[in-house]
């Protein structure tokens, strides 16, 4: 008889259970013995994993998940939660995240933290608090023979990825992290391209996709030229491929936000089954996912597009879901975040939520700025607010399925008299934003009941989820530093 895929997600939390209960109902001492027996090979089975899968969500807190499962199922007309892959996940608990020069930490002390279990102070990237390199997990697996691969939704070279291989004192010297990445070895990079491919410091310096080409990586830009080019590679960088993109491109903080994507885009699932894809050559590997786009999401405040970007993290998760049902004795896969940002709050006013209005954002916060920005540019002064508002309209649901009175729409044209005077007067962490797409946006999250306390990080508890070998290790209260640890001893020697 088949067995069901939510039957396999679950087989490990209901076997420890059930064998609990007989446990309570059966007195018996053969019984016990054999509940001895189990517990015992649990305790063996935490240290089988051949393959891990280390999934990070960027800026993911606790309310990020349940925003999207309640979203999904306002959706769906329901109050209620429509579960995610990764809450259905066996073994979970929370990690705490303060690093070790601040109860807010940025990313790179975490990503430090998670891939290498040490405290380091905030803006430092793979160096412990007196400035030694710290041994990260995927370094040591590649040591032991293990394929690594580190992937992202952002730039290959930002804090969370470099974390895994990178060694600066400042999480900002891309070039450097860039640098360390291609003298990694590590078999597979995959992401959005290189933030900073030539020496800022230096007149004439080495494209870094020239110094990867020479480490013999193969660059592959898109999925559809990884296909091409995999069977010949030796290790492989996959990136977003851009229309004329050549050496000398400038770079690119992330692949497209989820909510914003074109067909030939690349996409986090694409990008995990790729890695699989390559990695599974070898008969062990380590696999880092970061879906690095929900912290910029969330630092630009837009509820919407943090929606749609946990789910696409989701559905990378499932594709690593998908290698643990082939393997599930041999597979472990551990979800978290390195801190959350932007201080989510589900309800900003009363006792309700109405997150199904999201819907109705067809676009990030950020595209909506450049395209009011262009709508300037090719109007001047000229442009008229019935123009906005068609755009207002059309990409946001405004005055249509979304209700606009007569204060929000005040509070528009003071913004759109903003845009007028060709004012980029909004900066979020990765973006300048005019004031009319920060409003609009803003005021769509407001209608959501979805409120919001900083533009930055928050020292929120994030959430840590676990399924396979060694996955109950994983569970209560926990520091981010002991992850890692915990991932490692779980590692087939």
């Amino acid at each position: 008889m088949a067995i069901s895929r939510k039957k396999v997600l679950y087989l490990q939390g209901e076997t420890f259970y059930l064998t609990l209960k007989n446990r309570a109902i059966m007195k018996d001492r053969f019984f016990n013995l054999i509940l001895a027996c189990c517990l015992f090979s649990l305790t063996v089975y935490a240290g089988e994993a051949r393959y891990i899968f280390y999934f990070i969500g960027d800026g993911m807190g606790p309310n990020q998940v349940l925003s999207t499962e309640m979203y999904l199922a306002e959706l769906e007309g329901r109050i209620s939660r429509r579960q995610l892959a990764m809450t259905q996940f066996p073994y979970s608990g929370q990690a705490a995240t303060f690093s070790s020069s601040n109860g807010i930490t940025d990313s790179s002390a975490a990503g430090t933290a998670l891939s290498s279990g040490k405290k380091t102070t905030n803006g430092t990237l793979g160096l412990d608090d007196e400035g030694k390199p710290v041994h990260t997990i995927a370094e040591i697996l590649k040591e032991r023979g293990w394929a690594v691969g580190i992937t992202t939704s952002v730039s290959i070279d930002h804090a969370t990825p470099g974390a895994f291989y990178a060694h600066v004192k400042k999480r900002n010297e891309y070039y450097m992290i860039g640098r360390q990445l291609a003298e990694s070895n590590f078999d597979f990079f995959g992401g959005a391209t290189f933030y900073q491919p030539y020496d800022p410091n230096a007149d004439k310096s080495e494209c870094l996709y020239d110094l990867a080409e020479q480490n013999r990586y193969t660059i592959a830009r898109g999925y559809s030229d990884y296909n091409d080019k995999k069977y010949d590679a030796e290790k492989m960088i996959l990136i977003q491929s851009f229309e004329g993109l050549e050496k000398d491109y400038k770079g690119g903080g992330m692949i497209p936000y989820a909510i914003d994507k074109q067909p030939d885009d690349l996409t986090l699932p694409q990008i995990t089954t790729a890695a699989i894809d390559f990695l599974q050559r070898n008969d062990r590997f380590f696999l880092m996912v970061e879906g690095g786009a929900i912290d910029w999401a969330c630092h630009s405040n837009d509820a919407a597009t943090v929606i749609k970007e946990v789910i696409e993290f989701d559905d990378a998760i499932k594709v690593a879901l998908d290698f643990y049902y082939a393997h599930p004795d041999e597979t472990l896969i551990v979800i978290t975040a390195d801190h959350e940002t932007g201080g989510m709050a589900l309800g900003n006013s009363d006792y309700t939520l109405n997150l199904q209005l999201l819907q109705n954002q067809h676009l990030s916060v950020d595209q909506l700025s450049d395209k009011l920005k262009k709508l300037y540019v090719d109007n001047g002064a000229s442009l008229k607010w019935d123009a906005v508002k068609q755009v207002l309209q059309a990409d946001l649901g405004f005055y249509n399925t979304v209700e606009i009175s007569a204060d929000d729409e005040k509070m528009l044209k003071n913004a759109f008299k903003k845009l007028k005077k060709n004012k980029q007067n909004v900066k979020t962490l990765y973006k300048n934003l005019n004031k009319l797409a920060d409003t609009a946006v803003r005021l769509i999250d407001k209608k959501a009941k979805v409120g919001w306390t900083t533009g930055s990080h928050s020292a929120a508890a994030v959430p840590v989820f676990a399924i396979g070998a060694g996955a109950e290790q994983f569970t209560g209260w926990q520091d981010n530093t002991q992850i890692m640890p915990k991932m490692l001893k779980s590692a087939k020697e």
